[in-house]
């Protein structure tokens, strides 16, 4: 489980760079994976301020993403069958000071323009949460065609 925020200011959201393991850096949702009993409101607070250096205020719940993916595992035994649920929340800079993360998973964070999104390399719950964010969907799920 997993929480992130779309935080968009004067027509630019919000997002951090993760270096990718094949070298190609991609932009992601600030956000990440809840500790043991960590509240996912909490999550998106801590996981926002680790990456980006800003304070958030959570303003509102715009879905999850529920996903299910089987990996292959080398070995005997056999593949790795993995659920993943990323709630996805709004959320508005109340203070800090922009900067980058220090020896974790993102290496940069950076304001883009909304309409320079589409041409950036990013991971696909980038195009999730900004159509939840833009649809507001009642029962909190949307539909993004994988990318290829």
């Amino acid at each position: 489980m997993a929480a992130y925020a779309v935080c968009v200011r004067d027509d630019r959201i919000l997002l951090a760079r993760s270096p990718a393991t094949d070298g190609t850096p991609e932009w992601v949702l600030p956000g990440g994976g809840m500790e043991h009993g960590e509240d996912p409101l909490d999550t998106v607070v801590r996981e926002l301020d680790e990456e980006t250096g800003y304070r958030v205020e959570v303003t509102g719940l715009l879905g999850m993403d529920s996903s299910r993916h089987v990996f292959p595992r080398e070995g005997l035994r056999g593949p790795v069958d993995h659920h993943g649920l990323r709630i996805v929340y709004e959320g508005r800079i109340v203070g800090g000071a922009l900067r980058y993360e220090v020896d974790g998973s993102t290496d940069l964070a950076a304001w883009h323009d909304l309409a320079d999104v589409p041409a950036l390399t990013r991971v696909r719950l980038v195009d999730i949460a900004l159509k939840l964010w833009r649809e507001r969907p009642v029962d909190g799920r949307v539909f993004v065609p994988p990318k290829g």
